[in-house]
């Protein structure tokens, strides 16, 4: 056990760069010295693992700003009024994201988000980021978030192998400051000896399905890693047994940590933005519109008369329109396959509140695909490919993978007898009713305005992480016997650049 004194002195220099104002750690009102302990934990060496949520990714892009508000580097800062060491991070260059080899952008290029073109979505701001991957940094760093990581990722060698990222064989965060090409994640953050440690993976096993609108494939049943696609969610047996291994080594030298499972990203704004029934017409154009798909509709009748499909199907295919707000047409994979019967019936049918539309399809929705046809409405006569939508079967498949994933951490936390945070349950309470502040403002999940997402809709704006940042503290507590204290998240920004 390590105790410490401190005092307002010591708690105001706990700034956060980029912050509204000073993060207010505490605030006692008598002279008394304050004495913090880390109970049974040792947070000399802290190292965090995990992957764009535990580096500070935000807006889309990882840039300074966004790396020195991370939920470790918050954490970190509180250690140190507890024994806690040095924090090093890998920084990017700047503060507008991306990266380049060789001077030239390379693919998957992310720079900060904004709204300040006037787009109905935020777009990347002009310029090209000066993070110049080949310049590989030097050192231990304790922040080992990789964006982009899944679980399996942080124990594979040759992840942040420079030669393997032009080809899509190596992530480019971690090339930039792997140790050697043939390096893992896991080990970088070994060679530091850590004390304590945050691991938070998972998100990612996920993500990249959901996001692409179910367009990867469910990998339940196959063990081989290897041979998944970036987009695919990855088989909770191969999750389980890495998350495992990971456990297995960071507890090796006796260290204590913290684990935390995963929200439900289909509750996050980029799913729960753009409304299914986001299609204004009047009563003209829509006789117009119900006009061109009458073929398609007489003859989803004649096939189900001919026993093709069923007349549920054929009610859920059915497309009209009427005056006001209307469903968009999307694309569903799950429908019958008719077009060998007739090529005109594709799988496509009217959007309900059970389809999850991406925040991308913002952008082009009611647009013309073809500006030289009027009639090529995106989401009307065009209508919206299967990786805009998350069909409610795509859903189950994403849930059910997220409820696995996090049966496998809360067993694994008892195993290892760590702290366990609940993000899962976090995530819900902040969507469900926000999180009042000291000011009477409330921190909610709603896009732009609601003060706990970033612009990409995914991650978490500087107020979101220091909300998380506290979830990490007071598990670590409640587990350890350390009064860390918590932040106030009104010193951090609700968003970057608006």
């Amino acid at each position: 056990m390590k105790k410490f004194y401190g005092s307002l002195l010591v708690v105001a220099l706990l700034a956060v760069g980029c912050a509204e104002d000073d993060p207010v750690i505490v605030d006692p009102m008598d002279d008394d010295p304050i004495v913090y302990t880390s109970g049974s934990a040792d947070f000399s060496s802290y190292v965090a693992i995990g992957n764009s949520l535990t580096a500070g990714f935000s807006d889309n892009a990882l840039f300074i700003d966004g790396q020195t508000n991370s939920f470790p580097n918050m954490l970190a800062q509180n250690f140190a009024l507890a024994g806690g060491g040095s924090f090093n991070t890998p920084f990017m260059a700047d503060n507008l994201g991306g990266m380049t080899l060789g001077g030239n952008p390379i693919s998957g290029n992310r720079l900060i988000l904004s709204f300040a073109s006037g787009s109905p979505a935020p777009v990347p701001v002009a310029g090209t980021g000066t993070t110049e991957i080949s310049n590989v940094l030097t050192g231990s760093f304790n922040n080992m978030g990789v964006p982009g990581a899944k679980s399996y990722h942080v124990v594979a060698p040759g992840y942040g192998n420079l030669a393997g990222v032009p080809i899509g064989q190596a992530n480019p965060y971690y090339a930039r400051f792997a140790s050697s090409p043939n390096a893992t994640v896991l080990g970088d953050a070994m060679a530091l000896s850590p004390s304590f440690f945050s691991l938070w993976l998972g998100n990612n096993d996920v993500l990249g399905f959901a996001a692409s609108g179910g367009s990867g494939v469910d990998q339940a049943g196959n063990l081989d890693p290897a041979t998944y696609a970036g987009n695919d969610i990855s088989d909770q047996n191969v999750f389980a047994s890495v998350m495992n291994g990971i456990l297995q080594t960071l507890t090796s030298g006796g260290a204590e940590g913290a684990i935390a499972n995963i929200p439900d990203v289909l509750k996050t704004p980029y799913f729960n933005t753009v409304p299914f029934n986001a299609i204004p017409l009047d009563q003209a154009t829509a006789d117009v519109v119900n006009a061109a798909y009458a073929p398609y509709n007489g003859g989803l009748a004649q096939l189900q008369q001919a026993g093709f499909i069923t007349a549920e199907e054929l009610a859920k295919r059915t497309i009209n329109f009427t005056a006001g707000n209307n469903a968009v047409v999307i694309i569903d994979e799950d429908l019958t396959d008719l077009t060998g019967v007739n090529p005109d019936l594709i799988n496509m049918r009217q959007a309900t509140a059970e389809d999850l539309l991406t925040l991308p399809a913002i952008s082009f929705l009611g647009t013309l695909a073809n500006p030289a046809d009027p009639t090529s409405i995106n989401g009307v006569a065009v209508p919206l490919a299967d990786n805009w939508v998350v069909t409610p079967e795509e859903g189950m498949m994403i849930n059910n993978a997220i409820a696995g994933y996090n049966q496998t951490i809360a067993a694994l936390a008892t195993q290892y007898d760590i702290a366990l945070v609940d993000a899962n349950t976090l995530f819900d309470d902040l969507v469900a009713n926000g999180f009042t502040q000291a000011d009477g403002s409330v921190v909610t999940a709603t896009f732009a305005t609601g003060g706990g997402f970033s612009l990409d809709g995914i991650h978490p704006s500087p107020r979101g992480y220091a909300i998380l940042a506290n979830a990490f503290s007071a598990a670590i507590n409640a587990k350890y016997g350390s009064n860390m204290p918590m932040i106030n998240p009104l010193g951090f920004k609700g968003l970057y650049v608006n």
